[in-house]
């Protein structure tokens, strides 16, 4: 009898494996999707789990996995999300039909996080739309013209650190500089506190940063995974990607920074201020956008976020905090991450840098007492360094989730209707449509010249993404390539980044971090310039 047990227990564990695990790898093949091969049960995240493959790698392999198609199947662990690589079906998505795609996927349950939960790019829905209606304003032209002044500030402090050294040869890790002095903008910028990173090596402002982006390491990576698909076994075990004591630190920051603000009539040119005006009063869009914008790759604002109608969100403190806390998340390591890679190239392209340095000191001869907003912006081979950095070595890949049933109509003779249900996730590779020969010839080659006059305005604005695209794109592509352009002017007014005998050439992406950065490091030297 106990034999018949055994044998039902065996065969309920049996079939509950196959609906469970098996199943969802089937999901794509069901649909007339193509999918690509991917390892079992962690799907294309195997590599990456494994610690055998960096995320971009793995975006660039699903890319190329399924040549000749506009969109493919591939699997994060077993749930399957439909990478879009063709420009006009990404249109079609991001922009044409973006009620269907309002949101990202949800990678922290808001009871898990609920810092994180109110923040711009986590929220969903109406309480998104309100949002970033309300804040749009707030990273408008005229707005980062004002905070220029902060950013200026911590340009001049941070090379002046440097040649206070007096050699002239300063071997540097760039991620370490650079993270330090992103920390300084944010903290100004952002919180309205003033920081010197590099001089106070241990602040707990730059602590905190580095505690709240550090995703190295096993651990760190198994609790990602495990709060973003499993939520309540996460909940249970009481895994947080925040400690409570990174949520405490800017809670009372912010909290403070209100507090003294209210009390004392102070009037900063930061983002808490623009906060607190959009909270007390509303803040509106220019009636006219100023012809000199921050770069080739800033994402213009959606119609539907100018609308004073749609500004409808009551900011409360937690959500000011939420703000300021993505802010800092964003900048504090994408925006150094660029400069890593910017940085790397010049060092590596001398004569690319050569020109820039021409550039910058044209530039500076033409400004009396100093770079100003206007000078900077209108520096054009600034812009095509960095638009090419960006393209070069963007965010690997852009998200959004299927809020209304869609259905993808047949375009090529394989193709049959592709119907997407709510909550299913779509994939846009865009590390591997910047690399693909098709839209950019000699695609590992730094080349500037792609973003010259000539080339730029024939490059389809869906196969070039760093900030991704339509009205769910990145709110602060001003700032930050402000503060990309600003610190480069700053650092080769004074000095050539040249190799050194630790710069890795060629670069190698570490496959032990989830975020983009160099496997050993960007070791590179600040070699001072003798000016004639």
């Amino acid at each position: 009898m106990w034999w018949w047990i055994v044998a039902a227990v065996a065969a309920a564990a049996a079939t509950l494996w196959y609906w469970l695990m098996i199943c969802p790898q089937k999901y794509w093949l069901k649909r007339g999707v193509k999918p690509r091969t991917s390892g079992f049960l962690l799907g294309d995240n195997l590599g990456i789990f494994l610690g055998r493959q960096s995320l971009v790698e793995m975006v660039e392999v699903v890319y190329k996995s399924c040549p000749n198609t506009r969109y493919s199947g591939t699997y994060q662990f077993f749930r399957p999300s439909l990478l879009v690589k063709d420009p006009d079906l990404i249109k079609q998505i991001t922009v044409k039909d973006f009620d269907h795609f309002l949101d990202h996927r949800s990678l922290i349950p808001e009871d898990s996080e609920p810092l994180w939960s109110k923040n711009l790019f986590a929220l969903t829905g109406k309480a998104w739309r309100d949002m970033r209606s309300t804040l749009s304003p707030a990273f408008t032209s005229s707005k980062m013209k004002h905070i220029f002044t902060l950013i200026s500030q911590n340009g001049e402090q941070f090379v002046n650190h440097f040649l206070k050294k007096d050699e002239k040869l300063i071997t540097v890790e760039m991620k370490d500089i650079f993270t330090r002095f992103t920390n300084d903008i944010i903290a100004s910028a952002a919180f309205g506190i003033e920081c010197d990173s590099l001089s106070n090596r241990n602040n707990e402002f730059y602590l905190m940063g580095k505690e709240t982006t550090n995703f190295s390491g096993f651990r760190k990576i198994f609790s990602f995974f495990l709060i973003m698909l499993i939520p309540k076994v996460a909940k249970l075990l009481k895994m947080t990607m925040f400690s409570q004591e990174v949520n405490n630190f800017f809670t009372t920051i912010v909290k403070s920074s209100i507090r003294s603000r209210e009390q004392l009539g102070i009037v900063r040119p930061d983002m808490i201020h623009l906060l607190l005006e959009a909270r007390k009063n509303g803040l509106k869009h220019e009636e006219t956008q100023p012809a000199q914008d921050t770069g080739f790759a800033t994402v213009q604002e959606s119609e539907i976020h100018k609308d004073p109608k749609n500004a409808k969100a009551e900011i409360t403190d937690q959500d000011m905090t939420s703000q300021a806390l993505i802010f800092f998340f964003a900048g504090f390591e994408s925006v150094s991450a660029v400069m890593c890679f910017m940085a790397h190239e010049l060092a590596v392209n001398p004569e690319v840098q050569e020109r820039l340095i021409r550039e910058i000191d044209e530039t500076l001869e033409g400004c009396k007492s100093g770079v100003t907003y206007e000078a900077l912006l209108g520096m054009k081979y600034m812009d095509m360094v960095v638009s090419e950095t960006m393209r070069k070595w963007p965010n690997p890949v852009v998200d959004r989730i299927c809020t209304k049933a869609y259905t993808i109509e047949p375009k090529l003779p394989h193709e049959k209707p592709v119907h997407l249900k709510v909550n299913d996730a779509v994939w846009i590779p865009v590390f591997g449509i910047h690399r693909d020969p098709e839209y950019y010839p000699e695609p590992d080659k730094f080349d500037p010249e792609r973003f010259n006059d000539e080339n730029k305005v024939n490059i389809n604005p869906y196969t070039y993404m760093p900030f991704g695209a339509g009205p769910r794109n990145c709110i602060g592509s001003r700032f930050a390539l402000l503060e990309i352009k600003a610190l480069f002017f700053y650092v080769l007014s004074h000095f050539e980044i040249v190799p050194v005998e630790k710069t890795q050439i060629p670069l190698v992406l570490s496959k032990k971090k989830l975020n983009m950065t160099a496997e050993n490091g960007f070791w590179l030297g600040l070699k001072r310039r003798s000016k004639v």
